[in-house]
């Protein structure tokens, strides 16, 4: 690993770097602090937080997470959805995820990909610092904002929210991403919990041996694991620990135990998979050398809702 990735890495764990970023964002960060008094957390918004720095949490989880929500969503209104999505969309309580087919059409798909790469031929965005991911490609790319602002799009993200919804971030992926089982609640996380959903779009056909996105249906119900779940030493004023390897392995646990399996999704290009905030999901291992699997990852929260990343410790900045 370079230098420049090291010190990112650590960067990423040492909160007084964390504050002064967060004072330099000052602006982005103060109204967190409603939130704060609402749920007991005493301490700074420019400061570091956590999931145990919550006193108060709020049961106020999202309409189809509570024990009615088959009934509530029998008698929801799903008229403003064309036929095909009200079916899909029956299925969330129960699986935690959703897949809407041939959502966007090719031409849409090709202008994507291929302003993705103007952008990138240009210097505008470029790949993360771990190597196989583009990040936030949307701040610079009027085409694919435009596509995740699709109205239906939305529509959808918010009934099954029961708010609205903004957009938070993108990822472009080239290659199949071969991550662990995780949920990514744990690296985006909200108060009261559940309150972010995310969305994959199969920028190309998936094949098998290509490393494909792996979920396991139902997982969202399972308890949100959090630090104090973890075997951890207690926190440190000055560094986040990398909690990485821990909470890989708490998960690798649970889903042994859950007995729950996997599911490969394998779309064909236009493709959407939405998923729950605590559904557990990961990347295959690529077996084919060479295989591509283009993809774009968007994870949107729910308007109103205290957002931060329990794994770095870190306020989500939110841009307006």
């Amino acid at each position: 690993m370079s230098l420049t990735k090291n010190f990112l890495l650590g960067a990423r764990r040492f909160k007084p770097a964390w504050m002064a970023f967060n004072l330099a964002h000052w602006r982005g960060l103060r109204g967190n602090s409603e939130h704060y008094r609402r749920f007991g957390i005493r301490r700074t918004v420019l400061g570091s937080i956590a999931h145990r720095d919550i006193s108060n949490p709020s049961d106020q989880i999202p309409w189809l997470d509570r024990p009615d929500a088959g009934g509530s969503l029998a008698q929801a209104d799903l008229s403003p959805f064309p036929g095909e999505v009200r079916e899909k969309l029956r299925g969330w309580p129960e699986d935690g995820m959703v897949v809407l087919d041939g959502f966007y059409s090719e031409d849409r798909v090709e202008a994507m990909r291929e302003d993705l790469r103007r952008q990138m031929d240009a210097g505008t965005v470029d790949f993360h610092y771990r190597g196989n991911r583009v990040p936030d490609s949307y701040k610079h790319s009027e085409v694919i904002r435009g596509a995740l602002n699709d109205p239906l799009l939305l529509g959808v993200l918010a009934f099954l929210l029961g708010r609205e919804v903004r957009l938070f971030q993108t990822i472009n992926f080239f290659e199949g991403s071969e991550q662990a089982a995780h949920s990514d609640s744990f690296h985006m996380t909200t108060e009261p919990v559940g309150y972010l959903i995310a969305i994959w779009v199969a920028l190309e056909d998936v094949d098998a041996d290509s490393g494909p996105v792996f979920y396991y249906p139902g997982s969202h119900r399972l308890p949100y694991v959090m630090t104090e779940d973890l075997d951890e030493t207690k926190p440190s004023k000055v560094i986040v620990q990398d909690k990485g390897p821990a909470y890989e392995r708490k998960i690798a646990e649970i889903a042994a135990e859950t007995g729950i399996e996997s599911v490969d999704f394998l779309p064909r290009k236009g493709d959407v998979l939405i998923w729950h905030a605590n559904l557990l999901h990961g990347g295959r291992a690529i077996e084919r050398p060479g295989a591509t699997r283009e993809s774009l990852v968007a994870h949107f929260f729910g308007k109103g809702v205290l957002c931060y990343h329990e794994a770095t410790e870190r306020p989500a900045l939110i841009e307006a």
